[in-house]
């Protein structure tokens, strides 16, 4: 197959922000290693990382100029010397860099298969979101049936996946979102949604579980709904998991852990546990397998949006302005 020399991409070109993302159409085609595979992307996902990255708050994150993205699906095109599947002309989601492009190479080992009858778009988030909620809720937030579950972000990506797994393992679910996206919200099944701009978010916990507080809280939205989540939880049990930082940072101090909030913090990234814990996330993957077939896990809608229509697709996640994932279509 004839392959392009070049082709078009977002390239970020400060550490300013999203506003400082440039379409460019002279990018070389990126040739794969000897382990990875080239893909003709078909759809790319948009995530609050690449804002991350575009501030150079994401750890060990990518300096400028750079190629925007990370998350895609597409074709197989080309594979390494030493990859022996997945074969050319195989549909496959993965993440690797630069994935606002025509072309991105990915690790042959971690390309996904999209399952069979959903397209490129509708596969996205199954490397990304669903393994976030997923991991954030049983391995590391060790969620039971009948626990009370605390979800930011609900209306997100990872929170709407967060509420459907939360729900099919037996919990009562609390979501926060903002006013206008609670009917997506209680559709997917939260019990309750909380107004996450206003009103007091520990003190509604609270009264909505008897005083006890979440047993579980997954916390991506930082700043001050940190404390809040904090506040939330239920004393001595109670889990916040930590995934997050959309809101800023936010600090405690180990006399607060004492005297104030006698909760369990466990941080968690993504990339880290892939490569920290690799049976963890393989038990995961396979368990995402599971949920695919029975149907709890169900193909993406996302909204749509041109390659060159990037910065606005950033900037409107930015801003809390969407629902649901978000795709770049090169």
């Amino acid at each position: 197959m004839s392959l392009p020399l070049t082709m078009r991409a977002l390239q970020q070109t400060s550490l300013k922000g999203p506003q400082d993302v440039r379409l460019i159409t002279d990018a070389p085609v990126p040739s794969p290693g000897e382990d990875e595979v080239l893909i003709r992307v078909t759809a790319a996902g948009v995530n609050f990382a690449d804002i991350s990255k575009s501030y150079g708050a994401f750890l060990g994150g990518p300096q400028p100029p750079y190629l925007a993205g990370f998350e895609a699906a597409g074709e197989v095109v080309a594979a390494g010397e030493a990859v022996t599947g997945p074969p050319p002309g195989t549909r496959v989601i993965g993440v690797g860099d630069g994935a606002f492009a025509e072309y991105m190479v990915l690790p042959a080992a971690a390309a996904m298969p999209v399952p069979p009858g959903w397209t490129a778009e509708q596969a996205l988030g199954l490397v990304v979101n669903w393994p976030t909620a997923l991991a954030a809720l049983k391995p590391l937030g060790r969620i039971a049936a009948g626990e009370t579950v605390l979800v930011h972000a609900a209306a997100g990506a990872t929170g709407q996946a967060a509420v459907t797994v939360a729900k099919h393992f037996g919990a009562t679910v609390i979501a926060t979102a903002s006013p206008g996206k609670h009917a997506t919200v209680l559709a997917l099944g939260a019990d309750h949604v909380l107004d996450s701009v206003d009103g007091d978010l520990a003190a509604e916990v609270l009264r909505l579980t008897g005083g006890a507080g979440a047993d579980l809280v997954l916390e991506s939205a930082g700043g001050a709904t940190f404390h809040a989540s904090l506040a939330a939880a239920k004393r001595v049990t109670g889990r916040v998991v930590v995934y997050g930082v959309a809101g800023g940072e936010a600090a405690i101090t180990n006399w607060e852990l004492v005297y104030k909030h006698q909760v369990q913090i466990i941080g968690f990234n993504l990339g880290v546990l892939i490569g920290a814990a690799p049976q963890i996330f393989g038990e995961l993957m396979g368990e995402l397998s599971g949920l695919i077939a029975a149907g709890v896990l169900t193909p993406a809608r996302p909204t749509a949006y041109d390659l060159t229509d990037g910065p606005r697709a950033l900037g409107e996640l930015q801003a809390r302005a969407t629902i649901g994932k978000l795709a770049l279509l090169p």
